[in-house]
């Protein structure tokens, strides 16, 4: 099937919306229609008018009373870390030692980092997430196994092996020379095949040495299109021993600085602990700070002040993610659910319509992939999740006094979770009632 009638109340975002009621920021439609024909949505709007521009023949599913929006994107995420979530009573540095490196170390099997692929982009496609930016082991294996099965599955994701040369175990360390080969080989093999980008994976300036950095700052002038992801300012004890590291450094932000790594397609997971010139430095490269609520809360590391970075004079562009395993869910909306209170302990709010461009149109801005995804417009990439506010019952009591679509939007990102995602769209194909035939069969 090359062509699909999808009809529903459908929502998709302008710009950031200032307030609940800011609908200008949006574009809904009540009874709307989507038209996808071979991976992309080619039109949009009432469902009659597009109706009747579509062939007679085209076959309709009908999604009301639900709400179809852009799938939901997630920009940092360890996929090795599945069996790490839910790990008890450690800070970053010793969390990393005590669970996550050893974990990661079972990807010297290509088969266990192969299954492990399998079930992470499974579970992606569950909670409605549609891309990902990924970090995958120091094993090429392991990138090469989360780069097949996104391809076998037509999902767009950005993605890289993690460079690492000290301070971890030896079988999770490269060398300079060798990350940098690996690198290459990868983004030879996978970058821009079908829907793939890759992005260069220092995983930190802690488990990078200054040689390595020099590699990865190789690697970005030799491919200045590509991403670029690592961490930045989440735990005070991961700065203290970054500055011991590189002595030279003004802070943090410095030593990526230094090495040429920030960007407009840098990504930097965590971003808690910014000096105002650390966030005027990356203000001023367009980079990026990735808020994870549900990692920062559930490791003690703090708390990212969204709406400081947001409306300060040089404003930090921002993205979200659930960081697993150090995050607590692999759902989008139980993630800006923790990021409304982070928030609010700051002493701000988030309206609903802003944490749904956040998942949406605000997180494929912050991709520079706007063009592709995170959109319903006409010629974007057709990834869709389609959302029940009824899924359980105390959703449905609830529903039964919603008045408005921020407050039904606000009861989805409070109380929703991969129950409330009715049908994930991948490139215009329905892709999570196919999985769950798939789980039932196996």
């Amino acid at each position: 099937m090359t062509a699909l009638l999808l009809r529903s109340r459908t929502l998709s975002f302008l710009r950031f919306p200032e307030t609940k009621d800011d609908l200008a920021a949006c574009r809904y439609e009540e009874d709307g229609g989507l038209l996808l024909r071979d991976g992309l949505i080619v039109d949009a709007g009432p469902f009659d008018a597009v109706k009747a521009r579509a062939a007679d023949d085209v076959p309709v599913i009908d999604h009301r009373p639900h709400l179809i929006l852009p799938g939901f994107i997630d920009c940092h995420v360890h996929m090795p870390q599945m069996q790490v979530i839910a790990s008890y009573g450690a800070e970053l540095l010793d969390w990393l030692n005590t669970y996550t490196f050893p974990e990661e170390t079972k990807f010297q099997n290509a088969q266990h980092g192969r299954r492990i692929a399998r079930l992470f982009l499974d579970e992606m496609i569950r909670q409605g997430t549609t891309t990902v930016a990924a970090y995958c082991s120091v094993h090429k294996s392991s990138a090469e196994a989360f780069f097949a099965e996104a391809h076998a599955r037509n999902m767009l994701t950005v993605a890289g092996k993690v460079m690492m040369d000290r301070n971890a175990p030896e079988s999770l360390r490269d060398t300079p020379q060798s990350g940098y080969d690996d690198t290459k080989a990868l983004i030879a093999e996978w970058h821009g095949k079908g829907r793939q980008h890759y992005a260069i994976t220092p995983r930190f300036a802690i488990t990078s040495t200054p040689e390595q950095m020099e590699m990865a700052q190789a690697l970005m002038r030799e491919h200045p299109d590509l991403h670029m992801q690592t961490h930045l300012s989440e735990n005070h004890a991961e700065i203290a021993f970054t500055q011991e590291l590189y002595p030279w450094s003004k802070d943090y932000t410095d030593v990526y600085e230094h090495y040429g790594l920030l960007g407009e397609r840098a990504l930097f997971g965590h971003c808690i602990h910014l000096s105002e010139r650390e966030a005027d430095a990356l203000s001023e490269s367009g980079s990026v700070a990735v808020f994870c609520p549900t990692s920062n809360l559930f490791l003690g590391s703090g708390l990212f002040d969204y709406q400081r970075y947001r409306k300060r004079d040089r404003a930090v562009r921002i993205a979200a993610a659930t960081d697993v395993g150090g995050g607590t869910n692999y759902s989008m909306l139980r993630t800006m659910d923790e990021g409304y209170k982070v928030i609010a302990l700051n002493g701000e709010k988030l309206n609903p319509l802003a944490s749904f461009w956040q998942m949406t149109r605000g997180n494929a801005e912050a991709l520079s992939l706007a063009e592709r995804v995170g959109t319903l417009d006409p010629g974007s990439d057709a990834d869709l999740v389609v959302l029940d506010a009824g899924a359980t019952p105390a959703m449905r009591l609830r529903m039964e006094t919603v008045k408005s679509l921020a407050e039904e939007l606000f009861l989805l990102q409070t109380l929703g979770d991969d129950r409330s995602v009715v049908e994930t769209y991948v490139a215009g194909a329905p892709a999570k009632s196919t999985l769950a035939a798939w789980d039932v069969q196996a």
